[in-house]
């Protein structure tokens, strides 16, 4: 049986201003898999998620995502398939005082910030879901910006979902937040990946102890280029983290979830 490829990145180069920032990327998501990408500050990997979403053209390589190949596809259409999650959507709401959690969620639809279309019953029924999914249904009529950081972070999960995204990108979602706020957001992550027949996942992160179970693979990214990629166990190794995080590291898994240390030089 052909394996259903959600993106797939091939003999990828990019270069700004004369300068090579991704170089020999080939790497293959499949459907039901949910993916780790780890590396240092400036490695690569917001690059790699802006070749995805079509926000970079590679100088080199060709580009799948969804079964649709860039150069033939219309990219923003493409878009409206893919959710993406960071504490920039998080910022674009900070000017704007009157969007309540629901208002948000809602938005998500039409990849808008704020509202500026006329709301079915449908769309209202179906962020109030969402809400409750991810526990937060209390937070409804609550202003967006009095929301704790953890809970905004939630709200703009729904918000991402509230289109039903094939694939979802998670970019340091858990940035910002207090040890509480962050475990609660790890458990809201992991029971999204569980469900099935939802989004596949791609959590970028550069804190190991994130990685979750029910994420099942990793993409290690050292200045531009793969160290390291696969199923989660047989990649994130003592030496490979060592290498990506260019200081010798200690790894431990404690109910399936790595926690690293590092060795003293």
């Amino acid at each position: 049986m052909n394996k259903e490829l959600v993106v797939t990145l091939k003999d990828i180069q990019w270069r700004r201003d004369g300068k090579t920032i991704l170089e020999q990327i080939s790497w293959e998501v499949s459907k039901g898999q949910h993916w780790a990408i780890l590396g240092l500050n400036g490695s690569g990997k917001t690059s790699i998620l802006n070749l995805i979403t079509g926000y970079q053209w590679a100088s080199k390589g060709e580009v799948a995502v969804l079964g649709r190949k860039f150069g033939q596809t219309n990219i923003p259409e493409l878009r409206k398939s893919i959710g993406w999650v960071s504490v920039g959507v998080d910022e674009r709401y900070a000017s704007r005082g009157n969007d309540t959690a629901l208002s948000v969620v809602i938005s998500g639809k039409y990849a808008s910030i704020g509202l500026y279309e006329d709301v079915s019953q449908a769309d209202r029924n179906k962020a109030e879901e969402l809400l409750l999914e991810l526990r937060i249904a209390h937070l409804a009529q609550q202003s967006f910006m009095k929301l704790s950081q953890g809970e905004k972070r939630r709200v703009i999960i729904a918000r991402a979902l509230m289109s039903q995204p094939e694939l979802l990108i998670l970019d340091e979602p858990c940035n910002g937040l207090d040890l509480f706020s962050r475990e609660q957001l790890l458990e809201t992550i992991g029971r999204l990946a569980s469900v099935t027949g939802g989004p596949t996942l791609l959590y970028v992160t550069h804190h190991l102890e994130e990685v979750v179970p029910a994420i099942s693979h990793a993409l290690l990214i050292k200045e531009g280029k793969i160290v390291a990629q696969g199923d989660k166990h047989e990649t994130l190794t003592e030496s490979n983290l060592s290498t990506t995080f260019q200081l010798p590291v200690s790894i431990r898994w404690q109910e399936n979830r790595p926690w690293v240390s590092f060795k003293k030089i």
